[in-house]
């Protein structure tokens, strides 16, 4: 059976719940898979999985530097296996930047790290005025109203297209 890891990097907890749907159709499909925060994640743990599949947020343009960190400390050990990146920001909810091959963030990420993984996907994120703090908040409401998103301050809304996440984690289950 292949050993799978997800490992997720996430800025207000919405990768982490894709990455908790990820493993809930991967371990339906009888995969042994391991959730886990890049924070706990070592050379050794990397070494012990066949398949390595990396989720990361988007904020204000950027993954999380520990994302690029961690793929440039296990690049050769990560190119020795079946790896997996997927990354989850607001541009996304637009129908011509959501795929691999249109969205900018992930393009311009993979092109620096000069990275290029089995397979790779791109999620809409979660915009969540309330939760934010206050500079957060008018920054991403600054951003949404250049863009033409939602800039209500009190509003919720979820963007992610579960079936895209489950295709997602189909296409995962026939890499390994």
């Amino acid at each position: 059976m292949t050993r799978t890891l997800i490992i997720y990097s996430t800025t207000d907890g919405h990768t982490l719940k894709i990455s908790q749907t990820l493993v809930e159709h991967l371990t339906q499909a009888l995969q042994d898979v391991t959730l886990m925060p890049i924070e706990e994640v070592s050379s050794a743990t990397l070494q012990a999985f066949d398949c390595i599949v990396i989720g990361a947020s988007i904020r204000y343009g950027k993954h999380q530097a520990v994302v690029a960190d961690l793929i440039k400390a296990n690049k050769a050990l990560l190119e020795s296996k079946q790896t997996v990146f997927y990354t989850v920001n607001l541009v996304a909810r637009k129908s011509e930047k959501n795929q691999p091959d249109t969205n900018p963030y992930i393009i311009k990420f993979l092109q620096e790290l000069a990275w290029q993984p089995s397979l790779q996907g791109v999620f809409a994120g979660r915009l969540n005025y309330p939760k934010y703090g206050l500079i957060d908040r008018h920054m991403i409401r600054f951003i949404m109203w250049m863009t033409k998103g939602p800039t209500d301050l009190n509003s919720d809304t979820e963007f992610t297209d579960w079936q895209s996440v489950k295709n997602f984690a189909n296409a995962i289950h026939e890499l390994v």
